[in-house]
């Protein structure tokens, strides 16, 4: 994830990576991963992807204890390619782009206290391995993070890095997926996520809208709380297909002249899944 510009930090290294460290991991820490582990692989049959179970049996993900990243970029790479580097915290714009151009997920390597399973404002280790990781295992979708990594060091030159910002928040982290059997998840936002796993497939309060590119990158997100809007992709495929067929220069050229759209907003042209109540963000305006 990428470090605000005006956040003054120095680099550990160049690219900013550092080495994991795993055998400074704690009995402790290890109980926390496993624990939050049992909790979402339990909950996450029926509600996530297909291919997000394949992730976590093609990476032995179910292993005890924080994964090494040695070894799990042994299996990762055999799959497709990727590899996990650590990095101290959330990194510069351009630094996070060029690993994902060049087939590098940064992870951070603390993970939470006991205390904090249920929010952390910064990502951990469970945020960043078990709720991205899996899906880096699909060769489709490790080309779409690819192409988004391309795409972002592209848009250095455009400065519209909020509006490149939003379609991976309503893919990479808070996506979902239709498929035969309804809607699933694949976002790592919701699937490290016990509170959100249910909340965006169950609760009535959210909109699920059908993705669409320029619709997606016109809508603000919330970073405090659960989604109002999730949007709906109809297949990975599709997904890398409209992101590496678009051309961005006018698109954002399109999107500099267009108003941003308010969070709850339903266009007439949108594919609504679900019209949401709002309840959940209205009761907590409300407190």
């Amino acid at each position: 994830m990428a470090l605000p510009d005006s956040e003054p930090t120095l680099p550990p290294s160049p690219d900013w990576t550092i080495p994991q460290d795993w055998a400074r991991y704690t009995a402790e820490d290890h109980a926390t991963w496993d624990r939050l582990f049992a909790r979402q692989s339990a909950l996450l049959p029926g509600r996530v992807a297909p291919e997000f179970l394949a992730g976590l049996d093609i990476l032995r993900l179910s292993k005890p204890g924080i994964p090494d990243f040695a070894e799990l970029n042994d299996r990762l790479g055999a799959a497709t390619g990727w590899q996990v580097v650590a990095v101290p915290g959330l990194v510069p714009d351009a630094i996070f782009f060029d690993h994902l151009a060049n087939r590098r997920f940064v992870a951070g390597r603390f993970i939470r206290k006991p205390d904090q399973l249920d929010y952390l404002e910064e990502p951990d280790i469970f945020h960043d391995v078990f709720g991205h990781v899996p899906m880096l295992a699909h060769p489709v979708f490790a080309d779409y993070i690819q192409a988004y990594g391309q795409g972002g060091l592209r848009s250095l030159d455009f400065g519209a890095l909020d509006k490149l910002a939003r379609l991976y928040w309503y893919t990479v982290e808070f996506g979902l997926l239709k498929t035969a059997d309804g809607l699933r998840l694949y976002g790592a936002g919701i699937v490290s996520s016990r509170g959100e796993s249910l909340f965006a497939l169950d609760d009535p309060s959210p909109n699920r809208i059908g993705f669409d590119l320029e619709r997606v990158m016109r809508t603000p997100y919330r970073i405090d709380d659960y989604q109002q809007t999730y949007f709906v992709v109809d297949s990975f495929e599709k997904l890398l297909r409209q992101t590496q067929e678009t051309d961005f220069a006018p698109l954002y050229a399109r999107l500099a002249e267009a108003p941003d759209l308010a969070i709850t907003d339903i266009l007439p042209d949108d594919a609504v899944i679900t019209r949401g109540t709002q309840d959940y963000a209205r009761s907590l305006a409300k407190a």
